[in-house]
């Protein structure tokens, strides 16, 4: 079974990040690194494949500069190649782009099963997978807990408040999972080294038949118009209790209308 897991390299969170003066859109310069909530996507095509006794997983991936860095650190965990997507006229892309782009090279990929994280870690607008399910015409599975392939098809538990749910749909599909579902392997020392023969295919967005006006700032349809810092939280009020405590904690809770 061969699977396509959609792997975002992100700014190091441990970093201080930065804005573009301009556009207000995250800097993405320098080393990037395996977004942790992909890891989890990776982790799970990795043991669907093992279990499957046969297949490959393939990386799909789309940063500035020609970045692996990320890419590098999946491919140690034992995905078994990568299809980059780095271009200059990428730069601005909203979440409609970005999903546009992945779906062209998902379909390099024939994949029978695309995997994905409900979300990421810099953007979290969580409907980049949507789209791209729509764009290439699979059904989409959200938030898995458990995932279970076999003749043709993927029964998934999806999280839920209340529990989770039980879907069954037919393969190809894009199911997305959520984080702490499995635990992602470390990369051995066997495993890094291998990585960094594994191949890496490069591509320019008019290799996916995609022209530039169709993503970056060109494409976008969403924008950054202003960025402010968060409102620091007010000191709350300190009861002292004078016999009337009880008295005053009742009406400060009536007038937030929570009695």
């Amino acid at each position: 079974m061969n699977v396509a897991v959609c792997v975002k390299q992100i700014p190091d969170p441990a970093a201080p990040g930065s804005l573009h003066p301009d556009t207000k859109n995250l800097v993405r310069e320098g080393k990037l690194i395996l977004d942790d909530s992909d890891s989890y996507g990776v982790e799970m095509a990795l043991q669907l494949a093992e279990h499957a006794g046969g297949g490959e997983v393939t990386l799909v991936s789309m940063a500035p500069n020609e970045e692996t860095s990320g890419l590098r650190t999946a491919l140690a965990m034992g995905a078994a190649r990568a299809i980059l997507v780095s271009d200059e006229t990428l730069a601005g892309s909203d979440a409609l782009g970005t999903a546009k782009v992945l779906a062209a090279a998902i379909k390099r990929a024939e994949p029978d099963l695309v995997m994905a994280a409900t979300e990421s870690t810099d953007g979290y607008t969580g409907t980049t997978p949507a789209q791209v399910a729509e764009l290439l015409g699979l059904p989409s599975v959200t938030f898995a807990k458990r995932i279970d392939v076999s003749e043709g098809s993927v029964r998934v538990e999806r999280q839920t408040e209340a529990g989770y749910d039980e879907v069954e749909c037919p393969l190809p599909a894009l199911v997305t999972v959520t984080a702490g579902v499995v635990e992602p392997r470390y990369p051995s020392f066997k495993g890094i080294m291998a990585a960094k023969g594994k191949p890496v295919e490069q591509l320019k967005v008019t290799d996916l038949g995609l022209s530039p006006d169709q993503v970056g700032s060109a494409g976008a349809r969403q924008e950054v118009t202003d960025v402010a810092a968060a409102e620091e939280r007010k000191a709350g009020e300190i009861v002292v209790d004078e016999g009337d405590a009880h008295e005053r904690i009742i009406a400060f809770l009536e007038q937030l209308k929570v009695l």
